[in-house]
């Protein structure tokens, strides 16, 4: 016989607050893990989703750039069963009034927000605190890094995938491992040797982690005042200091997770991940076991009209096509007319695509108009995968007109505004 190990006490925190700016016009009116994915889905319901499936109801979500996009779509935490009394879902929000000049206002970083919620973390006397972001689309059992955290008797847990195809590891942690240990770690390096990466989950021991703040903290303030008007602390994100002190003390360990796992925060790779579950959930999307929970729209179902051809898609309810779908993803209750196509193309909700339009290689989000014989993007532009000055992008509320019968053409890689009227 041998007794269960007691679980530990286990804080989660998702670190929802970066402005996204890689995809632009986007988010510019939006929180990137408000950013919808596969239709019916947030990027934020990702995180959620596997804490409420590794039974962790702990969960701070802390909220900074569009804050109120994401508090709307969270909904108190309901869909993951964490609106609860004791526990559950609580919002974080930017420091005011706390005293100290360089902890006013927005995060400067991820490990910057982490040192202004030290007093906040150690009030909850957690065993780990498990940080991750919330812009990767993934599905993981986070007790799996949990036990490697204590198996190992780590300081700090990273979780680590093989870069994936079209990915550059340079855009991320780089790290090399020896028998479980991480041995070195390059931040966002130029020329990147190696391939295997940090997938931004981390599980830290919390006496440590603040330990190691409050001492990186002292140091860069020692010799030069970082402007504290500015509101910062100096601690940037966790590569730029964080873990390199970490991995130095020797007892940061690594979890490999060989699932798929995905990063969508620039245009390319929101546009590739949509291709690659179009036919494939990846073993993510549609586990029965494991189901990805969200604040579902209540929509009438999808109609697909006779004539239309619909191939290799995703339909969200509340569509209506009438015209061609190839390799695209429809949010819910976008309409594509009769006579007008879309190709490889992600549309988000109540889009609307008229008669003799064209759209190829394009990302357009909620609430526009692409007018009769317009023409967005390229048909020739298969690279927007790889490369994303090729990927158009269209703001939420736009308009692209067709100022003449041959229709108005907006070239790959062009950019409208939220609310835009293009040409």
């Amino acid at each position: 016989y041998r007794p269960a190990m007691p679980r530990p006490r286990v804080l989660a925190l998702i670190q929802a607050g970066g402005v996204g700016g890689r995809l632009d016009v986007l988010t510019r009116e939006r929180a990137k893990p408000a950013l919808p994915f596969a239709g019916v889905h947030q990027l934020v319901d990702f995180p959620l989703s596997n804490l409420a499936h590794s039974g962790i109801s702990d969960v701070w979500l802390s909220l900074q750039y569009q804050g109120s996009t994401l508090q709307e779509q969270v909904a108190n935490g309901r869909p993951w069963d964490l609106d609860r009394n004791l526990g559950g879902l609580r919002i974080l929000l930017p420091h005011e009034g706390t005293g100290g000049m360089d902890e006013e206002g927005f995060a400067r970083g991820n490990a910057d927000e982490l040192f202004r919620f030290r007093d906040e973390l150690a009030s909850f006397e957690p065993d780990v605190v498990l940080v991750m972001s919330a812009d990767h689309v993934y599905r993981l059992d986070y007790h799996d890094v949990l036990e490697t955290h204590r198996d190992r008797d780590a300081e700090c847990t990273v979780v680590v995938v093989e870069s994936p195809e079209g990915d550059d590891p340079g855009d991320h942690g780089v790290v090399h491992v020896d028998e479980g240990r991480i041995t070195a770690f390059d931040y966002k390096p130029d020329d990147p040797d190696g391939s295997t990466i940090v997938a931004e989950v981390i599980a830290y021991d919390p006496t440590v982690l603040r330990e190691v703040l409050e001492e990186l903290h002292r140091e860069l303030n020692a010799d030069a005042e970082i402007s504290a008007a500015e509101g910062d602390t100096g601690l940037g994100d966790f590569g730029d200091h964080l873990l390199p002190r970490l991995v130095e003390r020797g007892r940061t360990y690594a979890h490999r997770y060989d699932g798929y796992w995905r990063d969508v925060g620039q245009p390319h790779h929101y546009l590739r991940a949509h291709r690659e579950v179009l036919t494939d959930d990846r073993d993510v999307l549609s586990v029965p076991s494991w189901p990805i929970l969200s604040r579902l729209p209540q929509r009438v179902p999808a109609r697909v009209l006779d004539g239309a051809e619909v191939g290799d898609s995703l339909l969200s309810p509340g569509c209506r096509v009438a015209g061609v779908v190839r390799r695209s993803v429809l949010g819910p209750g976008v309409v594509v007319e009769a006579g007008a196509e879309v190709h490889d193309s992600v549309l988000l909700s109540d889009t609307v695509v008229r008669a003799g339009a064209r759209v190829h290689w394009s990302v357009v989000d909620a609430d526009c108009e692409v007018a009769a014989n317009a023409r967005l993007g390229d048909p020739d532009a298969s690279q927007a995968l790889d490369d994303p000055d090729l990927v158009t992008l269209v703001g939420r509320g736009s308009r692209v007109v067709g100022a003449h019968p041959s229709g108005s053409r907006f070239e790959p890689g062009s950019m409208a505004a939220a609310g835009a009227s293009s040409r």
